[in-house]
């Protein structure tokens, strides 16, 4: 989340003041809403009481969540692999990935995205001195930035209450961290500190540009389907509790209750005047009910280009150029977050490689610009067609190549270091078994 502030503007405790107010309407009405959604509240659970007693059940089902976590495990359910060919570059971005536990991050950044359409990181040296990294929801941070056309970040600011209530928090520019705490009106704590990047040492992790939420489009859908799954259910609520009929005979008020508790009427005299028992029943819309649920189940689906990989029709006997098919509007979707995910990477990088302390590590102030990233769908795999595919590129294509078509390699780089090694070993073993096979006959000879 970002607003737009005129170039050079400082920041004052009025100002800081604004936009944290501004920040904190806007999360009220769409944030919190996508997620109370994911998290299972729905608008069905704050729907006002039925009048009269009439059956109230509430039902909800959690499209939402399912959406995203389909999503975020197919878009990097795979880790993403960071390398490079540098070998001292690729030493410190695996340093990097391991200190801050990267593949685990970069999984909370993506599901935050799915979620609330961005996602923000911020960049901190901890007290061992090291570079670090951490998600930061977009529920309590936002961005200021110039009111160019390159919107260029100016101000990142945080805030979040203690544990003895006091809002407290901080904001960044391009050389600088203040504190501040709010005591009535906001005050700066103490005097700023410098924090050695190059820039205001926050990314956000977009969704898309429109930095619209997974399943906000659906969002209406969503409620519309819980209404109608409650609504049913109070149908059958009210089918099982059905008024009871009697035509002819007075009932007596003591006979209600037992009637209702032993299920049994009994009139006594001549039947020649047979009295009318029933039930009183109002017409079903089951048939339409159903028609409603399953009509909005598919455009939830089909509109939010997620694919419903529950379906036991999913994959059937589908081979896996068929399910690839199924999965090719999700496959559109995580391609344009890829895009977007490898954008903030690259400025990830390019503000950790441009703080002093990655000088220790041997890397210079450019050297992001050598590192590659590697993001891998999580399709189902068929080990024996991915085997085949490659035993068929042999020769064709060179053995990195033909590596990556294989799920099964993690580290391409590595499977090939490992290939040589064995070779190697095994070339060896041969020599020795040559020179051994020698002296052997030698020895016969004599």
């Amino acid at each position: 989340m970002r607003y737009r502030i005129p170039k050079d503007t400082e920041m004052t405790p009025e100002l800081l003041a604004k936009y944290i107010g501004k920040h904190k309407t806007d999360v009220q009405k769409r944030n919190k809403r996508l997620q109370d959604a994911y998290q299972n509240d729905y608008e069905i659970f704050k729907a006002p009481p039925k009048e009269d007693g009439k059956p109230d059940v509430r039902i909800s089902a959690n499209f939402a969540k399912y959406l995203v976590d389909t999503f975020t495990g197919f878009f990097c359910g795979i880790p993403i692999k960071v390398t490079s060919d540098d070998d001292r570059v690729a030493e410190y971005v695996e340093f990097l990935s391991a200190y801050n536990d990267e593949d685990n991050h970069n999984l909370e950044l993506a599901k935050g995205a799915d979620i609330h359409g961005d996602m923000h990181e911020l960049l901190y040296v901890d007290e061992d001195g090291m570079i670090c990294y951490t998600e930061m929801s977009v529920m309590n941070s936002f961005f200021l930035t110039d009111d160019s056309i390159l919107e260029r970040p100016m101000y990142f600011v945080r805030y979040y209450k203690d544990a003895d209530k006091v809002e407290r928090g901080s904001w960044s520019d391009a050389t600088s961290v203040q504190y501040f705490h709010r005591d009535a009106i906001y005050k700066w704590d103490d005097e700023p500190v410098i924090h050695g990047f190059d820039g205001v040492p926050a990314i956000e992790f977009d969704e898309n540009k429109e930095r619209m939420g997974l399943f906000e489009s659906v969002f209406s859908e969503i409620n519309a389907y819980n209404k109608a799954l409650s609504e049913k259910a109070n149908d059958v609520d009210y089918f099982a509790d059905a008024y009871m009929k009697v035509l002819g005979p007075k009932m007596e008020n003591d006979d209600l209750p037992l009637i209702r508790r032993n299920r049994v009427i009994n009139f006594e005299g001549d039947m020649g005047s047979l009295p009318e028992v029933d039930f009183l029943q109002k017409p079903s819309a089951d048939t339409t009910q159903e028609h409603l649920l399953d009509r909005l189940e598919k455009n939830i689906f089909l509109t939010s280009m997620v694919s419903d990989i529950s379906d036991e029709n999913f994959a059937g006997q589908s081979s896996g150029v068929a399910l690839k098919y199924k999965l090719l509007a999700m496959q559109d979707l995580a391609y344009f977050k890829q895009l977007k995910f490898q954008s903030a990477l690259n400025r990830r990088y390019k503000l950790i490689f441009s703080n002093p302390l990655s000088r220790g590590h041997g890397v210079k102030e450019d050297d992001w610009a050598k590192i590659n990233y590697h993001f891998t769908p999580n399709y189902p795999a068929n080990i024996e067609d991915e085997a085949n595919t490659a035993k068929s590129l042999e020769g064709v294509v060179s053995t990195e190549t033909q590596l990556k078509v294989l799920s099964i390699v993690d580290n391409v780089q590595e499977e090939i270091d490992r290939m040589d090694e064995e070779k190697k070993d095994s070339q060896t073993a041969a020599v020795d078994q040559m020179f051994k096979t020698g002296e052997q006959t030698e020895q016969k000879d004599q």
